[in-house]
């Protein structure tokens, strides 16, 4: 899970792959949840691709966790024909009126993995499951500090003294 205001990694639940990502959802959400309330903050949206596409999800995050807006892409693949609507109340929601220009920031979350994978590189070296799980998390952590550092240090040009 990302912050898409600052780019940090609110949440990372490493898992062996390949994989469905959604049932990472619900662990992800309650730590990025759990990340922003101690920061005296609230979840403002929940943005995710049609992958995440589920009543749970959606009732996790409006009942469960007080987040007010979804945006979680409605996969046509999920009825039986796509020309039908959701049954659902959430899900139905979104195919109503589903928010656009708020779908739309989740490139940002790509732009981070993408970040992290050029930077820090894309294969883990570690060979067993525990092992790799700590890699990965070791690789978030960095890549919040960094941004973090950039943010307290300013650019190399500036003349800014901390």
């Amino acid at each position: 899970m990302i912050d898409t205001a600052s780019h940090l990694v609110l949440a990372a639940v490493p898992e062996l792959g390949p994989s469905q990502d959604s049932p990472s959802f619900t662990p992800a959400m309650r730590q990025a949840s759990a990340q922003l309330r101690r920061l005296g903050l609230t979840p403002g949206a929940a943005l995710a691709d049609a992958a995440y596409d589920a009543e749970h999800n959606h009732r996790l995050c409006h009942e469960e966790l007080g987040i007010a807006t979804t945006a979680i892409k409605v996969n046509p693949r999920r009825t039986r024909h796509s020309h039908r609507w959701p049954v659902t109340h959430y899900r139905r929601a979104m195919r109503r009126a589903f928010p656009r220009t708020l779908y739309q920031q989740r490139w940002q979350a790509e732009s981070v993995f993408s970040r992290l994978k050029r930077h820090l590189g894309a294969a883990l070296t570690a060979r067993r499951a525990p092992a790799q799980d700590r890699e990965l998390l070791l690789r978030v952590l960095t890549h919040n500090v960094a941004l973090l550092w950039r943010t307290v240090a300013g650019f190399q040009q500036s003349n800014r003294t901390i």
